[in-house]
């Protein structure tokens, strides 16, 4: 059994490399600093190599890297692991750079996570699309599909839909009537995507249902009547939508994701929302029918939006908090019904003292 430490492991990601320091420090928009003193694992006598020879075989945490890998730290509770490391380069932040151990090169950056995800790319690029469709699947008459896409074991792609070019739909994924797909879209395994039209560059992990009908109804006096939903499902370039969300087309008018925005897993996005652009929504978030989230906002996991409230731009929204009335730009809240983070934070302090036994 491979019980390999390092990042990577090759039986499920492709891997490249060894890669010389120089070409990673450049993968993570870092310089390359001198090796003073003498890098840990290097041989000692003779004339030392450059520091931007030094080979860097994969990617490894704090703890377990050795001399040939690099690691990163993402936050100060980490400066134990850092004290400790034998890594060969750590990607850090400028104020840490004297806390860097003997033996091992710091590389300097603002923003050692995304340096991190620089680097990851390069010892670990996403697998090219292979072209070609499999014979189990299932491509209807009318469908369009690129000469570069790769459409998996038990797909199938409906009448009148357009998949772009290097597209990759995943095995038993459904690709329903008119469904457009943009370039460089990846559908995951088992997803289900009907009355939709997705820009360039779109993921969604399995399971994931969008583009079904919304939850909408009125009531006769017969028992429920079901409300036509006509619209569809939008979503901009380079969003990702999480394993087993659910996204429902609107009724009147679109549900749309704007551009760059990820979706956990377990969400459930209903109709006629519209979320703004590199929103981040945390997992089992619920938000309801027509609301409408601002540009960069942050939802925290378990938190709950109700029917036609507007969140500003900038806002953040706490775990488990429900927002029942507007936000406005840049708030921070927390607690149900959600309000400002700071209050919330005095009346659990002010409950504390009120539960502590009297002192005599």
């Amino acid at each position: 059994m491979d019980r390999s430490t390092s990042a990577g492991n090759p039986r499920f990601f492709a891997c490249t490399g060894p890669h010389p320091l120089r070409t990673v420090a450049e993968a993570a928009g870092c310089s390359v600093p001198p090796a003073d003193p003498p890098l840990c694992g290097l041989p000692l006598g003779g004339e030392l190599p450059q520091a931007g020879d030094l080979l860097l075989t994969g990617m490894a945490a704090l703890e377990t890297a050795g001399p040939s890998e690099i690691s990163f730290v993402g936050h100060r509770r980490h400066t134990t692991a850092l004290a400790r490391t034998c890594a060969g380069a750590v990607l850090v932040r400028p104020e840490m750079r004297d806390q860097v151990p003997a033996g091992s090169l710091a590389l300097i950056t603002p923003d050692p996570p995304a340096g991190w995800a620089q680097v990851a790319k390069l010892f670990h690029p996403v697998p090219t699309v292979r072209p070609g469709i499999h014979h189990s699947a299932v491509v209807a008459d009318g469908a369009i599909v690129d000469s570069t896409a790769n459409v998996c074991a038990q797909a199938v792609i409906d009448a009148h839909a357009e998949i772009g070019a290097r597209c990759m739909i995943g095995p038993g994924a459904v690709i329903g009537e008119g469904v457009v797909l943009g370039p460089d879209c990846r559908i995951g395994a088992h997803v289900s995507i009907s009355h939709a039209i997705l820009g360039a560059r779109v993921i969604v992990f399995p399971g994931a249902r969008i583009g079904q009908e919304g939850f909408g109804f009125t009531i006769s006096p017969n028992g429920f009547e079901t409300v036509p939903q006509l619209g569809l499902v939008i979503l901009e370039d380079d969003v990702e939508v999480g394993a087993n969300t659910t996204i429902d087309r609107g009724s009147l008018r679109d549900t749309v994701v704007g551009a760059g925005t990820r979706l956990d897993n377990l969400v459930q996005v209903a109709h006629n929302v519209r979320i703004g652009r590199h929103c981040a929504v945390a997992a089992l978030v619920g938000i309801s029918g027509s609301a409408q989230i601002g540009d960069f906002v942050v939802v925290g996991g378990q938190a709950g939006v109700a029917d036609h409230v507007r969140v500003g731009t900038r806002a953040r929204v706490g775990a488990q908090s429900g927002v029942m009335s507007d936000l406005d730009p840049g708030a921070v809240v927390a607690g149900s019904p959600a309000r400002p983070v700071r209050e919330v934070f005095r009346e659990i302090a002010t409950l504390k003292r009120l539960a502590r036994p009297n002192q005599t």
